[in-house]
């Protein structure tokens, strides 16, 4: 009993030290990743007003379906966690390399859909007439990455399951830098125009899929683990990813919503909803850093059959969620004011957008506790509830935010319903995480 204070703070301090270990450089892999796409604006920006428009929709497109795989991370993540936890690392790197395959097959059929539909997509998106060439000739070459794009989510996933999340760093700051340097030089050193834009980034993330291939290749060889595609394998990494699926979709479909309503608001009101969503994504970042060490380490403490440990490291991924997300509403509420001008000057934008900020400055600690709370449920395998939970807060947010423009509310309010949503999704997953359902140990779920 007196040896017990000792202990704890000792374990809080284990458990300080491997958060941090895995959650900050997750952070710096999540944010080169949209630096991609800021370094084709910026680059592609020079050629002409059409070429930027029709980058912008081709992006927009790519982003929405490989976002829509990112369940080939977060599935192999637990997964592979598992079993490493389990001391079993052959069948380990087996199961990342099941997830790896299923990357390949999912990414041939994209490019299957995508070459020959790319000109009716980029309607639907809504390209006008001069933005449409170059956005179809854009999507028709990135398509061809898009198996290498979900390798990297793929192989991204095997590499935190196995508690690192240095590689992908790694990876991802050089494959940035190829990007903008192939970008700048087919673009305007070939003359390619936007298509060297679209090679660059096929070619940058082609190299990110081989490296992350050779590492686990290596450490395929290493422990013996077979490379060769497993139907049944393949078959139980889908399966697992279809809740994520569901979970994502869900997610999808309440920014859309948010976005369509901001636009039912006025001109003034979607302009500020685009800013303040570029900075709530931004924040989420720094809060999804931390589910992603929480995917790695409950995965592997459920796979040793160790649900104290599982529960201790659940408190305190809590307790840093709650005080990142406390540090980053208040640096919101400090930064406003410098902020808002840097995307703006039009002061009915600035107007509309600084209440609506306050309300997202305040709900940081709630987004905080949520994105701990998901990357721990998602580290156990309890996808389906995860889906679950998802499509019940659709449910709830919709009407609300349906409501925003019927009772005259404006942004505020619409941000009110975004952080209602948020709150929603804490209950759920707080109910989940005290039952103790999720406490399911062993190498497989």
């Amino acid at each position: 009993m007196t040896q017990a204070p000792a202990r704890r703070p000792a374990s809080r301090r284990r458990h300080d030290r491997e958060i941090a270990a895995l959650a900050v450089p997750a952070f710096g892999a999540l944010v080169a990743e949209p630096l991609f796409v800021m370094a084709d604006s910026a680059i592609v920006g020079h050629l002409g007003t059409a070429q930027l428009a029709g980058l912008g929709v081709a992006s927009a497109l790519l982003t929405t379906a490989v976002s829509v795989f990112v369940f080939l991370a977060y599935a192999t993540t637990a997964a592979v966690a598992r079993r490493v936890g389990a001391g079993d690392l052959q069948a380990a790197i087996r199961q990342g390399m099941d997830g790896i395959w299923l990357a390949l097959l999912l990414g041939a059929a994209v490019i299957a859909i995508t070459l020959p539909t790319a000109p009716a997509l980029v309607d639907v998106f809504g390209a006008s007439p001069t933005a449409a060439p170059y956005a179809t000739t854009y999507l028709r070459i990135s398509a061809l990455g898009i198996p290498a794009m979900l390798v990297v989510l793929a192989s991204t996933g095997v590499l935190r399951g196995l508690q690192d999340t240095k590689t992908p760093l790694y990876v991802a700051v050089a494959g940035f830098v190829a990007n903008a340097a192939l970008n700048a030089g087919l673009v305007y050193g070939a003359g390619l125009g936007i298509a060297g834009s679209a090679w660059g980034t096929v070619i940058a993330q082609c190299g990110m899929a081989a490296v992350y291939l050779g590492v686990v290749v290596r450490g395929a060889r290493r422990h013996g683990a077979s490379l060769r595609p497993d139907a049944a394998g393949i078959r139980a990494s889908a399966q697992a990813g279809v809740p994520l699926l569901v979970r994502t979709l869900s997610l999808r479909a309440i920014l859309m919503t948010a976005t369509a309503v901001a636009a039912r608001l006025g001109d003034a009101d979607i302009a500020a909803h685009q800013i303040i969503l570029s900075l709530w994504t931004l924040l989420a970042f720094a809060l999804d850093a931390i589910a992603i060490a929480g995917q790695a380490i409950i995965g592997r403490f459920l796979g040793a059959g160790d649900t104290e440990g599982a529960r201790e490291a659940c408190r305190r991924m809590v307790q840093w969620g709650i005080a990142v997300g406390v540090v980053l509403g208040l640096l919101v509420i400090v930064a406003r004011p410098v902020f808002l001008p840097l995307f703006t000057a039009d002061p009915t934008v600035k107007d509309t957008a600084l209440p609506a900020l306050l309300v997202v400055a305040l709900s940081q600690p709630i987004c905080g506790v949520v994105f701990v709370l998901d990357g721990v449920l998602m580290g156990a395998g309890d996808g389906p509830y995860l889906a679950g939970a998802m499509l019940v807060t659709l449910a709830v947010f919709v009407p609300a935010a349906l409501l925003v423009p019927v009772f005259g509310g404006g942004l505020t309010a619409l941000w009110g319903a975004m952080t209602l949503m948020m709150t929603v999704r804490l209950l759920t997953l707080w109910l989940r995480t005290r039952s103790g359902r999720w406490l399911v140990t062993g190498a497989t779920r």
